[in-house]
């Protein structure tokens, strides 16, 4: 797959009342975010709560988004899981499906060496059609691809590219060496497009994507187009948004957002539940300061 240089949203995953998936407000999302500029959808990821779907669940919403997509734009889906035989078999079913390309966490909970870390993604790659996506994200996982483990998986035919969520710079700009025309990188955080795409990235996979699409696309294309100034300051003025997105734990707050839009995306499922308070009204706060919902 050629490198997205592009805006790829996180998508959440909406829910009816009773917890059950809402596909026809997925459905409405897919056309809505391809109406706005966005470059190419993940589902499935940390943002679209598949931690806690059913396996049936997750590849519902896989084969939906697939066939609603219709080849518009690329469709990664996650297909991680800390059992390298489980995530084979679940990226050999979203290849099959018609996945453009696959998005692989590393192993967490029973950590890897760095031995384990390289067969856990070799099995995969070796085995599936479509092309992997490594996900470097410690801060939910434990533990991070090292530098020696990307340098060699980053050669492999079928691995064109990592996302890049540690938050930490100088890990991006030392795994950046290995960025080229078969081995993409994405920023995993929203606060470091701009940064990411000075040392190569070709784009990011966005939680911010889901409440102002066009914005964060502009800010890759922006940059992609030569307007570094466009990109560096359209980064500067959603960072107060940004954070309002993470002030409690991913996807709480974006949904919440995104309710607040008017756009009925649903609950959560325990352990995941309705924000504080406190943040609930930095949020809102946030929210309305950006003209993005009503005071």
């Amino acid at each position: 797959m050629k490198a997205i240089k592009g805006s790829i949203v996180a998508l959440v995953t909406p829910f009816h009342e009773d917890g059950s998936v809402n596909f026809e407000k997925l459905r409405e999302l897919l056309d809505w975010h391809i109406e706005h500029s966005t470059d190419g959808i993940l589902v499935l990821g940390t943002t679209g709560e598949s931690s806690t779907m059913t396996h049936e669940e997750d590849d519902e919403v896989a084969q939906v988004t697939i066939e609603h997509v219709n080849h518009r734009v690329p469709v990664i889906v996650g297909a991680g899981s800390n059992c390298t035989q489980t995530a084979v078999e679940k990226a050999k079913r979203y290849a099959d499906m018609g996945a453009d390309a696959l998005l692989m966490i590393s192993p967490y909970y029973n950590k890897a060496n760095k031995n384990g870390m390289l067969q856990h993604f070799l099995q995969v790659a070796d085995q599936v059609s479509a092309p992997i996506i490594l996900y470097n994200v410690p801060g939910r996982t434990g533990c991070s691809i090292s530098e020696d483990v990307v340098a060699q998986l980053s050669k492999h035919p079928n691995i064109c590219g990592i996302k890049e969520a540690s938050g930490s710079i100088a890990y991006a700009a030392r795994i950046a060496r290995y960025v080229n025309e078969d081995f993409a990188m994405y920023s995993g955080n929203d606060d470091m497009i701009t940064s990411m795409l000075s040392l190569g990235a070709s784009g990011v996979i966005s939680v911010l994507a889901n409440v102002v699409p066009q914005q964060t696309h502009e800010i890759v294309a922006s940059w992609h187009n030569g307007d570094v100034k466009k990109s560096r300051d359209l980064q500067l003025k959603y960072l107060d948004l940004i954070a309002a997105l993470f002030c409690e734990v991913n996807p709480i707050p974006v949904k919440a957002a995104m309710n607040l839009m008017g756009m009925e995306v649903g609950g959560y499922r325990y352990p995941l539940c309705e924000m504080m308070p406190d943040t609930y009204d930095r949020l809102k706060k946030e929210m309305e300061k950006y003209g993005l919902c009503e005071s």
